[in-house]
């Protein structure tokens, strides 16, 4: 099957497999009756595999909401993305709506517009929410973002509407209910921390506890059991690579732009759990 090239992410997503795909490739089995992908995040694998049949999830209503609204009213999303202004003070009475009320009153085309924009506009591309989970990166201060790429948005929702694409918000182990044998799931967590000082949990509002990735790892036993195949990318942190000791585990090197220390942006070593051979 011939790929669509302009099916590509729409956002830039802390931790976006973009870089990763050539490696994580590799591993995806060619014979897929269904695929799961319960932390979707950019969407940047599912993009890259273009599945006739797949389950995506994410926790971060305000993403799945871009998705939503890139299914079903493209056309409006267009329009209404053409209207934003690429100006600091803009950007910030954007940004306060979270904290204003006025969040609240805009339609869900509105809302998808918004996390577009600040995305595209914002510092390094971060989506970044507080503790109360209002939006907080500062403004990018870029000369031309490019804010509407519509034929980007066009072929992704075609996609979406031309197979079998199901859109869920919510926990992913509960994305997972009725999956069975054939099916493939690839998952993509927030990160366990390679150190306390880079623990990035700030695109849900709860963040991904320590006992949410233990929660995980038994999700992937349970699967293993039931002889489905998973693929799982986390950090190369040693709690990790205990936690997933009894399965294959590939080194793979990804460079991260995304971190509060300078000195710590480069290549950093990542992992990708299996529980198959590769075909």
């Amino acid at each position: 099957m011939s790929k669509n090239r302009l099916i590509q992410p729409v956002l830039k997503w802390a931790g976006g497999k973009r870089q990763l795909l050539s490696e994580i490739d590799k591993y995806i089995p060619n014979r897929i009756t269904t695929y799961y992908e319960p932390f979707i995040g950019g969407g940047a694998v599912l993009f890259d595999m273009q599945p006739k049949k797949a389950i995506i999830n994410d926790f971060n209503s305000e993403l799945i909401n871009v998705y939503l609204t890139i299914k079903n009213n493209v056309d409006e999303l267009i329009v209404d993305l053409t209207t934003h202004k690429n100006e600091e003070d803009y950007y910030y009475k954007v940004r306060e709506m979270d904290r204003t009320g006025e969040l609240e009153l805009l339609t869900d085309v509105q809302k998808a517009s918004r996390i577009i924009f600040l995305n595209k506009t914002c510092y390094n591309g971060l989506f970044r929410v507080n503790a109360q989970g209002q939006f907080n990166t500062p403004f990018g201060k870029y000369k031309n973002p490019n804010i509407v790429n519509d034929i980007v948005l066009k072929a992704v929702s075609k996609y979406l509407n031309e197979n079998d694409v199901t859109l869920i918000n919510g926990d992913f182990e509960e994305s997972l209910f009725g999956i069975r044998k054939g099916n493939f799931v690839y998952f993509d967590p927030p990160y366990f921390p390679l150190s306390d000082s880079s623990s990035f949990t700030g695109y849900t509002l709860d963040g991904f506890s320590k006992d949410d990735q233990i929660r995980l790892k038994k999700v992937c036993d349970k699967l293993n059991q039931k002889g489905i195949k998973f693929l799982l990318s986390n950090s190369s942190a040693p709690f990790i690579l205990d936690l997933y000791k009894d399965y294959k585990i590939e080194m793979v090197g990804a460079t991260r732009s995304i971190n509060s220390v300078g000195e710590s942006r480069g290549e950093v070593q990542e992992v990708l759990v299996r529980n198959y051979e590769t075909d």
